[in-house]
């Protein structure tokens, strides 16, 4: 059996049986599941394509899965559409994106391969290929090609260059993460007229180091200031700033498309353990929206779902925008329709019907004390929040986000996944969690939404 009968065998197994599935969050049927990709609506239908390695729960052998909604609520698992069954992807279809454009959707992916050998696989022994396939529906996808490999980018760059994502603005820019061969994160920048030829423009880089690899990038402009949004690889903490092993947040770009440009002011778009490759797109209603891996590479902690043979899920998805100077996330509108049964409780201690709800606190003084799962504890107290996990973190311990006031607080809580939006989503926590203990205590008066199901169908 060669590599693409194994994913395909073990796309027919899906996983089931774990109390840790998740209610409203997207997850693999089996295996691993990492970076969001192609994310897109056409036609009224919205795509939300990952990273899925089925035969591996470690991280194999990845293709493209895919699920379809038009309504963040119904989806459709239309399984693995993109397969590493190409020359220039033998080693995996790794992350990309999607642009529409006379109304065929065009994707950009990496091409991974890995040659056998005592190689560091940094300067020699891989390639990083940019491909191209496209699709008028959004599941079937033709029209497989190699648009350019390693030997067309900058000679100072490793075999680093990757995760394509395409910003439409007088031309169609490509921006490509990068790692040069002084380990120097940055961001290539191409022009195309036809999405088939990209000639060389720029590049987009800090005046002194930031980490040795900027992964997942996407440049888009939202309320008239132009976002470039990285997952900068190798930062070192600094205070309370940057406690994860890699970083997941954006810089305010303004440049010409010709020179190369400094960017500077990295800011996180979340504070909590699990969040990284997050990827936005507009909606035919004009939303620009986040998406994240709930996830990190390379973390000590763990996730014991991997003893049922999954592991991972994305983000909620997230309607961004940038005011004040500052990016907000806010959950989906859509997520209203989940809603069922609706209590309010004065400074509880007590058990919750189950652990799958919308939990809002508003009017919030000087300090907060809330206590989730007997575990999960959430303090606010002289402008410092702090959470802090125990054995329900398996790894997960302690994080911090300094804030100069806390008005209000929304947690999203499913079965294993905690997504907090702090002050009406000028900050976020993500983490997973893993406890079926129900109780709750709260300094505050609380007002709870049980939530309901996403209701998913294979094809």
């Amino acid at each position: 059996m060669n590599n693409i009968d194994r994913l395909l065998q073990a796309i027919k197994q899906p996983t089931t049986d774990d109390p840790y599935r998740l209610h409203y969050h997207l997850m693999p049927p089996i295996g691993w599941l990492n970076d969001p990709n192609g994310l897109c609506q056409h036609d009224g239908t919205y795509h939300i394509y990952y990273q899925w390695a089925p035969a591996d729960v470690n991280n194999g052998l990845k293709g493209w899965g895919h699920y379809a909604t038009k309504n963040f609520i119904h989806y459709q698992d239309l399984k693995m559409p993109l397969l590493p069954d190409h020359p220039r992807d033998q080693g995996g279809a790794y992350s990309g994106s999607a642009i529409i454009k006379d109304n065929k959707i065009h994707y950009f992916y990496t091409g991974n391969v890995k040659k056998p050998g005592d190689y560091d696989y940094i300067l020699k022994g891989r390639e990083h290929n940019f491909m191209h396939v496209e699709s008028c529906d959004g599941h079937i996808l033709t029209n497989k090609e190699c648009l350019m490999t390693n030997e067309d980018y900058p000679d100072d760059l490793t075999l680093h260059v990757r995760d394509p994502k395409i910003y439409h603005r007088d031309h169609d820019y490509l921006v490509m993460g990068a790692r040069d061969k002084q380990d120097v994160g940055q961001v290539l920048v191409y022009q195309s007229d036809d999405l088939k030829k990209f000639d060389y423009c720029c590049r987009l880089k800090t005046e002194k180091p930031f980490g040795y690899m900027w992964e997942c990038p996407d440049l888009f402009e939202l309320n008239g200031q132009m976002i470039l949004l990285c997952s900068p690889q190798g930062i070192k903490q600094d205070g309370y700033l940057y406690e994860n092993i890699y970083q997941n947040g954006y810089f305010k770009v303004n440049y010409d498309f010709v020179n190369d440009s400094i960017v500077k002011d990295f800011e996180e778009i979340d504070n909590g353990f699990d969040i990284y490759a997050a990827q936005t797109f507009l909606d035919e209603q004009g939303r620009r929206i986040l998406i994240g891996w709930m996830g990190l590479p390379d973390v000590d902690y763990t996730n014991p779902t991997v003893q049922n043979n999954w592991q991972h899920a994305l983000t909620m998805p997230r309607i961004l925008d940038y005011h004040d100077g500052h990016l907000y996330q806010k959950p989906l509108p859509e997520f209203k329709q989940l809603r069922m049964s609706q209590e309010s409780y004065k400074k509880p201690h007590l058990q919750l019907k189950n652990n799958v709800f919308e939990l809002q606190i508003k009017n919030i003084s000087d300090t907060l004390y809330l206590k989730l799962r007997n575990d999960f504890i959430i303090e606010y107290h002289n402008g410092l929040m702090t959470l802090t996990m125990n054995e329900s973190g398996y790894g997960r311990d302690i994080r911090h986000l300094e804030l100069e006031h806390l008005d209000s607080l929304i947690i999203y809580s499913d079965t294993s996944s905690i997504e907090m939006f702090i002050n009406d989503g000028y900050r976020t926590f993500t983490t997973r969690i893993y406890s079926e203990n129900t109780d709750i205590e709260c300094s505050n008066e609380i007002n709870i939404y049980y939530l309901d199901s996403f209701k998913i169908e294979s094809e």
